[in-house]
């Protein structure tokens, strides 16, 4: 049993091994990337004004952030928007692969339906705000819907194009091995589509992050973007300067999770 179990162990380990490396250059190269910002900081910090009510160095943004996190708002603000954006986010991936795999897997359909995909994906995301209010009423599930109808268009392009182009060679070998649907959809067809898909959710995600926030202002629903509104309807420039940041960080995150993610998906299987 353990002479069986030891091929399969050692290329396990490899492979766990082989990405925890790939992942540690990814995190280094993603800090270097970190440290022009991290110097303006410093030097915004050394040259910037106290008492500026428009530039307040960055030590006013961190004392405004301290007194959000003690009267109780910052974490489940960040909560709230970091909630909506990955239910978001994982509905349209899923309504975006499948969409997509059968626009791409149908002329047909493709031609039927390419028109009015065409009409909605060039519609604004915060024009569908008020129509979805309309509609659905000021809530947590018109936020998740808009949400999700600006991050859908990049998985479901991505997805399609994907689609489109398999090679004719995987096609004949499922026929061929006379391979079941749930066969060849987990074994041929999803790593096939594997990049395609995840480009889409990356470039979905910042979508998602900023539509968002848009509709927590438009709409004052609980989230970053509301405390965001209400700092500069206050003039409270250190508290928008502290969110922004804090913003900018959970977009980071995101991505570099995403990455992580699509690295070890697309880590090749052989042996280390």
């Amino acid at each position: 049993m353990i002479a069986t179990n030891a091929p399969a162990q050692t290329v396990a380990g490899g492979r766990g091994r082989r990405w925890g490396l790939h992942a540690a250059g990814n995190a280094w190269s993603a800090l270097q990337g970190l440290l022009p910002l991290i110097a303006l900081l410093l030097l915004w910090q050394v040259l910037g004004d106290p008492r500026s009510p428009y530039f307040p160095p960055p030590s006013r943004w961190a004392a405004a952030l301290i007194d959000r996190t003690s009267a109780g708002d910052l974490v489940p603000t960040v909560l709230v928007t970091f909630q909506s954006v990955a239910a978001a986010l994982v509905l349209a991936t899923a309504l975006g692969v499948g969409i997509g795999w059968l626009i791409g897997a149908s002329p047909g359909l493709a031609r039927c339906l390419g028109p009015t995909l065409e009409f909605l994906r060039t519609l604004p995301p915060p024009t569908i705000v008020p129509v979805a209010a309309l509609i659905v009423g000021v809530n947590e599930k018109m936020k998740l819907f808009v949400i999700v109808f600006a991050a859908l268009w990049p998985v479901l392009l991505n997805t399609t194009s994907g689609v489109r182009s398999l090679h004719p060679t995987l096609l004949e070998a499922a026929r061929s091995l006379q391979l079941g649907v749930i066969a060849r959809v987990t074994k041929i067809f999803l790593p096939a589509l594997l990049p395609s898909i995840l480009t889409g959710v990356r470039v979905a995600a910042p979508l998602a992050i900023i539509v968002s926030l848009l509709a927590e202002m438009l709409t004052l629903m609980p989230g970053l973007g509301a405390l965001l509104l209400m700092a500069q309807r206050n003039f409270n420039a250190a508290e928008v300067f502290g969110l922004l940041a804090v913003v900018g960080s959970f977009g980071f995150i995101i991505n570099a999770a995403l990455a992580a993610f699509e690295s070890w998906a697309l880590m090749p299987q052989g042996r280390y």
